[in-house]
């Protein structure tokens, strides 16, 4: 059970915050041309800042400034300078804060201020403790749809610790919410269904493509001609992959870009940009759904919840594709000289 303090009443205050968020960043796709949502503004926290980022970063500070009356806050998040935090009320000492609040206003930025395929809005809340807080002491989060201009349906899912995974999907047009089921794929194989290896940029995508390739061979054999074994979608979201896998349309994804960061570094080429704990902030939502999400040696996800810490994950649908996907994903990236850690 969580120890926050008036959960059910904080999981309604942060999911207020993510409708704010919704509706504002909808009005401003819907006012702006794509060249003006897709205006390079900045250059925060690891990450480009794009003028559609900018929407959705004020409203967040305005809302959590409310909420910081009845739950003094550290806001961590993409849009709060270099440094990624903020502490609320003002004026408040860090230790003298009840809640860490990590957010990503729009995660899928690119996807969205092109109109290409939705973002998401994540949220994860951890109580504040003596020891520094990580991606394992979150205890609610919430995720919430940023449709397309053309999209009138789009959902929003949420988790407390040890209370199971739930969902709504929303109507824009009717204004009206139905309960959504959340379940994850019950395949015990990854044939002919959606997984793979994120591959986003340019600079490192032929090694990835190879492990991922490796990997399916290894579990499925060699194809038979003109049929494919199993698919993939490169959704630029982790969020959204997320997603994907608690509504059952995936079975495995691996963000694995950090532990290309030595070979990259010793080769002269730049690191790729990377997965950051904002990202998975709402991990606990899948976990909550049944989906299995490790690091690349198994364990827990236990990134510290800052907004520089690159992050390697791996998620499962289901026990049975974890044992069918991890062994021959450790091998693969083994063949590629790519250790488990960068």
């Amino acid at each position: 059970m969580t120890e926050l303090r008036r959960p059910q009443e904080l999981l309604a205050r942060i999911r207020a915050v993510h409708e704010a968020i919704r509706t504002s960043v909808i009005e401003a796709c819907e006012a702006a041309s794509v060249d003006e949502m897709a205006r390079v503004v900045g250059d925060e926290a690891g990450d480009t800042v794009f003028a559609i980022d900018r929407v959705s970063e004020r409203v967040l500070v305005e809302h959590f400034t409310l909420i910081a009356q009845d739950w003094p806050c550290l806001l961590v998040a993409e849009g709060l300078g270099h440094t990624g935090r903020k502490v609320l009320p003002e004026g408040i000492a860090e230790d003298d804060v009840e809640i860490i609040a990590i957010v990503d206003p729009i995660d899928g930025t690119r996807g969205l201020m092109y109109q290409k395929r939705p973002a998401w809005v994540l949220t994860g809340i951890a109580p504040r403790r003596k020891t520094p807080p990580t991606l394992a002491d979150v205890e609610l989060a919430v995720q919430t749809e940023l449709p397309l201009v053309k999209q009138h349906l789009c959902d929003t899912l949420w988790a407390l610790a040890g209370e199971g995974a739930f969902a709504e999907r929303f109507d824009r047009v009717r204004g009206t919410r139905a309960a959504l089921p959340v379940r994850p794929s019950r395949s015990a194989t990854i044939e002919q269904g959606y997984g793979g290896i994120a591959r986003f940029f340019p600079g490192s995508r032929a090694v990835m493509a190879a492990v991922d390739d490796a990997v399916v061979e290894r579990v499925l054999g060699v194809g038979q001609p003109g049929r494919a074994q199993a698919f993939e979608d490169q959704y630029i979201s982790s969020g959204g992959q997320l997603y994907e896998l608690a509504m059952g349309h995936d079975r495995w994804v691996a963000d694995l870009r950090p532990l290309l960061e030595p070979s990259l570094r010793a080769s002269g080429r730049p690191a790729s940009l990377c997965c950051h704990p904002y990202d998975l902030s709402t991990e606990l939502v899948a976990r909550e759904a049944g989906v299995l999400v490790t690091d690349p040696q198994g364990e827990r996800l236990s990134a510290p919840l800052d907004v520089t810490t690159d992050v390697a994950w791996v998620g499962y649908a289901n026990p049975a594709i974890r044992r069918q996907v991890e062994p021959a994903l450790r091998l693969a990236l083994e063949e590629q000289g790519l250790r488990s850690r960068p």
